[in-house]
């Protein structure tokens, strides 16, 4: 993460304007998530794509909502190693007997 986090820096610090703001940077994240909802939709769900309606990919969405992501981590100096190891440790404590487990499945 810290190199997709140093390429997305590079990148933004080319143009004077920099990072949006976090308000900016939140309401871009839920546009592109509502883009992926779409996609997924049109390729899982029951809205199936018009003809008229471009090719996109829940790959491509998938892409884009993590641009926006690592630009708001690195607007707000959060080094997303540390955070996805903390969600890691949480689900790993406090949900560690939440779900089954497929090596218990097969004692059964």
């Amino acid at each position: 993460m810290k190199e997709l986090q140093q390429d997305v820096d590079g990148y933004i610090r080319q143009f004077k304007e920099g990072y949006f703001s976090p308000l900016a940077l939140l309401a871009r994240l839920t546009e592109e998530l509502g883009e992926l909802a779409r996609e997924v939709n049109h390729y899982y769900g029951e809205k199936k794509k018009k003809p008229s309606e471009p090719e996109k990919t829940v790959e491509e969405e998938l892409g884009d909502l993590m641009f926006v992501v690592i630009c708001m981590a690195n607007r707000l100096h959060i080094d997303l190693d540390t955070a996805l190891e903390r969600v890691l440790a949480k689900f790993n404590t406090r949900d560690k007997n939440r779900w089954t487990r497929i090596s218990d499945e097969r004692k059964r």
